[in-house]
Order: structure tokens, then C-alpha cells, then sequence
């Protein structure tokens, strides 16, 4: 908001050389977009309506009593917008001191025309002698963005995200919006930024997953390996995108940098996952324990099982650490909800389904790679019944 002006999550700049006409379209704008779903409100600025006190000096009247501009001006300073005279010191503290007429003396046009001017000895005239006092409208306030005016129009949304709000109100825009030649109108807000990242993540997404893929293949030496690793991805997605539709939270820049931060939480409980499971196999391998498959379940259900407390502590801090953030109340807490959100429902996901499907994905690669690398595979070993022959 901060970064381009507009103080709503979407919004418009209309741009065009007359405040006048900016300021008609913008009210045209904002009775258009109250008809598409999702408007909670449409303020269009009011760019020419200022009210102004305009002074203009008789120049003639000034020259015949030998009044110099500069001395009514100051006059004229001095009685409506006061002069600070002194400073008062209260401890730490600083007050100025400001003079000026009461405001009975300056609350209308006729009493700022009763201001008396000096005009040399000890003569006064009214300062209606002297000059036209008159009201006038005007802009407010000026912008000027790339060279040419500009005025906003502030849209606040409900229950839609701004990308789909701003393709549908574009288009209404399109159809019953008549500018005139020279004028145009431009989305802003949350939704300009919006649009910015996404380039920038077309470009940071592969590289970050990318980065991540090297880093686990140097790290585990093995191709399988890291793609079982990378199976976190898809686990946590699943509790990251439920937990934004529960909480009715649209894709924004805070959700995509709290889905990043998730990838990393991701990579690093599925290495310790996989680290678990590899220990356990080389036991039972140099114990001989892995003649059959249901010895080499067994390994594997003992290795998970080994890695179900530090993967419970794992995400009980995350979850301790997070929670307090999606119940804060403060300044930056929309946003921080935000990076929060995604990263609480997919650590819950993560942490069930990685316990779950791990072990078994780890179970059906080594059954293969065995089965490859021996003629007969495991021996599929079942319990002979037993039967106990009691004598007479």
C-alpha cells in the first residue's frame, strides 16, 4: 500500500491532463463497480473539490496609499494563520506560542474583509479596500505520475481474491466505460504487487525447487531418495491449501511466501524421515533380518517408529510457534496471518501422512531393488500353523 499509494487492496489511477474531467470518471467508475460481487465499497476521490479563500490585490488602490504587496501579504499571514511569537518550556516538553485574530475576526468573508491594513501613519484601511476577497473550488491535492495528473479510485473487496475481481470488473470497465481521448485508467493496489511477484516467481519457484532437488541428491547420493524426500511437497500442500479455504484466505504475496517457507520445513522433516528408515534397513541388513518381506516391514515399521517422537516435537514447536501469530490482533497482523496460514496446515498434513505413506513408498523401493538385484527375491515366509497333540 505503502509502495504505490492506494490504501485498499485494489484500486485504480486514472490518469489524464484535467483534474475536472479525472474526477468524472471517477465517479462514473465508482457507481460501475458497485455492481460487481465481491464490492464491499468504491471511493473515488474528489480531485476538484477543494474549497479555497482566494485574495487577489487591487494593485492600483496598493500604489495610491504606498502599500507594498509584501506588507498585506504579511498583514494578512499574520491575522488568519498566526505567527509563533515564542516557546513555552515545560520540563522536557516544547510548546510554541502562536498569535493570530480570534476566530470571530476570520470565521466568514466579511470579517477577514474588516482586517485593517496600515497604510502609512496612523492610518488604517479594511483590507476589502484593498483587495477581492472571493471563494473558489479546486483540486485538493495534485498528483502527477509520469508526467501526467492523477486521481485514485479506493476499492475494498470481500470474500473474492483481486486477481478474479479485477478480470471481471476489467471487463465490465471495457464494455460501459467511455474514456475520453487522452485518459486512462490503470489497476493498482495489492493487486500491482500481486502481478509483479508472479513474474518474479515464474523465475524464484524453479529455481528454489531446483536448488532444493541438488541439495538432496548431493546429500543422499541416491535419485529415489530424493524424489521420496520431494513427496513432502505434495503432503504439506494438501493441509496448507485445506487451511487457506477454512480460513478464508486468497492467494496473496504473503501466502506464496509462507508456501516457500513451507517447502523448506518440508525438505528437511522428509531427510530425517528417510534418514530413520535407511538406519533401520542397514540394522536389519547386517543382522540378516531380511530374508522375507515381512522382516524387511518390520525393519521399516521400526525405523518410523523411531522417528515418530522427533517428528511429533518437530511440529508441535511449529504449531506453538505459529498459533500465537494466527490469533494476534496487532498492526501487521493480516499479513503475518498470512505467511502463518499455509505453513500451520501443511506442517499437521506433513507430519500424519509422512508417518503414513513414507514407510510404505520406502517399502515397495527396497522390495524392487532387491528383487532386482536377486533371482528369487524375497522369500514370502507365512506362519505354519502349529498344532499341539495332547497324549492320553
Amino acid at each position: 500500500m505503502l509502495t504505490t499509494g492506494i490504501r485498499t487492496p485494489v484500486g485504480l489511477k486514472i490518469a489524464g491532463s484535467d483534474v475536472q474531467h479525472i474526477q468524472e470518471i471517477g465517479a462514473e467508475i465508482e457507481l460501475l463497480l458497485n455492481e460487481v460481487k465481491g464490492t464491499r465499497t468504491v471511493l473515488a476521490e474528489r480531485t476538484a473539490v477543494g474549497h479555497f479563500i482566494d485574495l487577489e490585490w487591487n494593485r492600483e488602490q496598493l500604489a495610491r496609499y504606498d502599500i507594498a504587496v509584501e506588507t498585506g501579504q504579511k498583514v494578512v499571514e499574520n491575522a488568519i494563520g498566526g505567527d509563533n511569537v515564542s516557546t513555552v518550556v515545560l520540563g522536557p516538553e516544547r510548546y510554541r506560542v502562536n498569535v493570530r485574530y480570534l476566530r470571530d475576526f476570520r470565521s466568514d468573508l466579511a470579517a477577514l474583509g474588516r482586517i485593517p491594513i496600515t497604510a502609512g501613519g496612523q492610518r488604517q484601511l479594511p483590507l476589502s479596500d484593498l483587495a477581492h476577497i472571493r471563494m473558489s473550488n479546486g483540486p485538493a491535492m495534485i498528483r502527477n505520475e509520469n508526467g501526467l495528473l492523477t486521481g485514485y479510485v479506493y476499492v475494498d473487496i470481500v470474500g473474492r481474491d483481486a486477481e478474479s475481481y479485477v478480470s471481471e470488473a476489467n471487463q465490465l470497465l471495457r464494455d460501459r466505460l467511455k474514456l475520453p481521448s487522452g485518459y486512462s485508467i490503470t489497476w493498482s493496489g495489492q493487486y500491482e504487487i500481486i502481478e509483479r511477484v508472479k513474474e518474479r516467481l515464474k523465475f524464484v519457484v524453479p529455481l528454489t525447487l531446483v536448488l532444493i532437488c541438488l541439495l538432496l541428491y548431493i546429500n543422499t547420493g541416491s535419485m529415489p531418495k530424493t524424489m521420496i524426500v520431494l513427496l513432502a511437497v505434495p503432503f504439506s500442500a494438501v493441509g496448507a491449501i485445506w487451511f487457506l479455504y477454512l480460513a478464508g484466505y486468497n492467494l496473496s504475496v504473503a501466502v506464496w511466501v509462507g508456501l516457500i517457507a513451507l517447502l523448506g520445513i518440508d525438505a528437511e522433516t522428509g531427510v530425517f524421515m528417510l534418514l530413520y528408515l535407511d538406519l533401520a534397513y542397514e540394522e536389519a541388513k547386517r543382522e540378516g533380518r531380511l530374508r522375507s518381506l515381512g522382516e524387511l516391514r518390520e525393519a521399516i515399521v521400526h525405523g518410523a517408529a523411531k522417528r515418530l517422537r522427533p517428528k511429533f516435537m518437530t511440529f508441535a514447536t511449529t504449531c506453538i510457534g505459529l498459533f500465537p501469530i494466527m490469533w494476534s490482533t496487532g498492526a501487521g497482523s493480516d499479513v503475518m496471518k498470512r505467511i502463518a496460514a499455509p505453513m500451520v496446515g501443511g506442517i499437521f498434513t506433513s507430519f500424519v501422512l509422512e508417518l503414513l505413506v513414507y514407510p510404505a513408498i520406502y517399502e515397495v523401493w527396497k522390495y524392487r531393488s532387491f528383487a532386482e538385484k536377486s533371482d528369487v527375491g524375497f522369500e514370502l515366509v507365512t506362519p505354519s500353523p502349529v498344532l499341539n497333540l495332547a497324549s492320553d
